[in-house]
This record gives C-alpha cells, structure tokens and sequence, in this order.
C-alpha cells in the first residue's frame, strides 16, 4: 500500500488530521525526548498532538491532531500498524539491496570477461559469503530480444519455487542470467533417479532438462539453458561464466538438437569451432563433390540417431521404429553414394564431422 493510501485510510478512520513529517539529524534530537513514553515510542503535547515515530532509522513521525484525545487502544493499533509497515519496508529495502549487490556482480563479470586473466572476486561481492560455498552454475539465455524483460523478483521468485532454496540470481546483460543453485539439487536427483549408480553428468543433465521445462511452462519466450560442474564462485565464478557462454553458443550454432547445453557433451564441436571457416567450407565442399545423400532429412535424422546411441544398430532402429533391416539398407545406401560406412569406426568419426561442418557452414 501506498503511503498516501495508508494515511488517507487512517484520516478516515480516526477522523484526525495526520501528516507524515521528516527532520534532520538536530531536529530529530530534539525532538526524541518527547518520543520515549508508551509501548511505541508515542508522546503528548500540551496542544493534544499526539507523535508516534514512523521510522526512526528514515528520521520520520507521525503527527496526529484530532479534538478529541486518541485512546490507549487507538494508539496502540496505529503503532501495530507502523511496526508492519516499518517490517514491509525493510524486507523491501534487502531485496532491493540483494538485488543492487546482483547487478553490481553481473558487471563485475562482464568487465571481466573482456580480460586475459580475471581478477580475484572482490570481497564486497561475494553475497554475504555466499559464493564461498560449492555452488551449480547455470547460464539462462532468452531468445527475442523484443520481449520485455522480466522483473528481477519475478524470476528469483520462479526459479527459488525449482529448486526450494535460495540461490544466487546474477543479471549478466539484457535477457542473460547466471544462476547458482546450492548442491542439494544433485543429491535428490540421484535419490529420485531409478538407477543409484547415476552419473554426476547424467545428474546434473536431469536436473537443467526440469529447470528448462519449468521455465518453458511458467515462463513466456524461448530460452537456453547450460549447466557446468559445481565450483566454488568466489574463485571461479569468471572462467565458469566464460565456459557457460561458450556451451550456449556451441549448442545454437551446430543445433545440438536441444535447448539445454552441456559443456562435456560438445567437446568435439569446441574443437571444429577454432577452424577457420574458409577451411571448413573448403573441406565440406570436398566431401560433397561425390554425393550429398548424407543431408537428405531421412538419412540425417538416421545417421544423428545412430550417432546418439553410439552406433547401436538395434537401438537406432528401435528410437526410429523402423525394421532393423530398414537401417541396415539405408546405412548401406549411404556406403554406395558416399564411399563411408558409418558402421566403421574410422568412416563413422568421418561422417559426424562433415554433418556438424555441414551445419555450422550453412548457417555461417
């Protein structure tokens, strides 16, 4: 509530004339010693003003002027009703704070990330101690930049609904967030899992494939998602940051096929990416000048299956609902047109990457 709301409110109620007034420091001095009697801070004088401090820390009062005296139980409600506005007040000051300290890290970072080596994080930004402790990072893009940006709160609010604690929410630039989420996620990730042995990848996979979905349902826009090992933020926080952006754009640009990245899953794609890309049209040129057949929809969406379930003929078969023999003749089509048997581990190694120089230099 407004403050003119709430006075208005209390005018009408109490059928006083009551104004909200602020002194300096000397003023306030002054004025104190008539404010120290009653269980608020409530103080009489000889005219029949009754003072009732607001907010001591702001140096502010509230003056009430009404013919008839104000009763014990009126003073004691108006007083109940400072001390919840002083409250409301106050969480609202420490989540503006929170989320000043958020904003001056984000530009910590991204000045930064322009450095060849990253300073030590300053001790004023490590959130009340907080990023001393092992956290998850996560880097959260979102696509259209036309949208409006969502508040601060709002999103902080969603994602501590995800993950039932607090977590560290880092604006990095216009719709680019860095999230660090307590361990707590791993664990009861591998306690919901089926298998007990899951790994700390397959763990933490789970865990940015909900935090996806859940953004996707609640929240409006398309958006990316990467996630990294924990580390500790007070020491790595910069080079994760880095590592994390990397993942993000490795993922769009050789459409990794999802909207959450995992840095340990595009090793190979980090790699192409350093190639000078006249070499790589250069290369993906010569590997079309026999046949293209490696790019028709049906063959790439068999030959990407393949590859995702390492080369398992009856798995591959199984994900496409195909016969095995329907796999087996179109691998064997791709030998005659191509010259490379996938099923080879050298031809298949090959096949892979000419599909992610063939993405990367169409979209270039």
């Amino acid at each position: 509530m407004a403050s003119g709301d709430w006075l208005d409110e209390m005018r009408r109620i109490l059928g006083a004339d009551i104004r909200m007034r602020a002194y300096t420091a000397e003023q306030w001095r002054e004025l104190k010693p008539i404010l120290d009697e009653g269980p608020y801070l409530a103080g009489m004088q000889t005219d029949g003003t009754v003072w009732l401090t607001a907010d001591p820390q702001l140096l502010e009062c509230l003056e009430i002027r009404r013919p008839e005296p104000l009763s014990v139980t009126e003073l004691n409600l108006i007083g109940l009703l400072i001390s919840k506005r002083k409250n409301d007040r106050s969480g609202q000051s420490t989540a503006i704070g929170a989320e000043k300290q958020a904003l001056a890290l984000g530009a910590w970072i991204m000045e930064q990330l322009d450095r060849p080596v990253a300073d030590m994080l300053p001790e004023d930004l490590v959130i009340g101690g907080r990023l001393y402790a092992d956290m998850i990072p996560f880097l959260l893009i979102r696509e259209y930049n036309g949208l409006i940006e969502e508040p601060y709160s709002e999103l902080e609010k969603l994602l501590r609904s995800f993950f039932a604690e607090e977590i560290v929410l880092v604006p990095l630039q216009r719709n680019e967030w860095l999230i660090l989420s307590p361990l707590s996620p791993l664990s009861d990730s591998r306690m919901d899992g089926a298998d007990e042995d899951e790994s700390e990848e397959d763990s933490l996979m789970s865990i940015g494939l909900g935090l996806h979905e859940m953004l996707a349902s609640e929240w409006l826009g398309e958006c990316h998602l990467a996630v990294s090992f924990p580390i500790q933020p007070s020491k790595t926080i910069v080079e994760s940051t880095a590592l994390l952006r990397e993942t993000v754009q490795l993922g769009r640009r050789f459409q990794h096929g999802s909207n959450v990245h995992l840095p340990w899953q595009l090793h190979l794609e980090r790699l192409l990416s350093t190639i000078p890309e006249p070499d790589r049209a250069r290369f993906v040129e010569q590997a079309f000048s026999r046949s293209d057949y490696y790019v028709e929809p049906e063959i790439m969406t068999t030959l990407e299956t393949f590859f995702s379930l390492d080369c398992n003929v009856s798995e591959t078969a199984k994900k496409l609902y195909i016969h095995r023999n329907t796999l087996l003749y179109r691998l064997d089509k791709l030998k005659q047109e191509t010259g490379l048997d996938v099923r080879q581990f050298r031809d298949a190694v090959m096949v892979k990457v000419i599909l992610l120089l063939y993405k990367v230099t169409k979209r270039t």
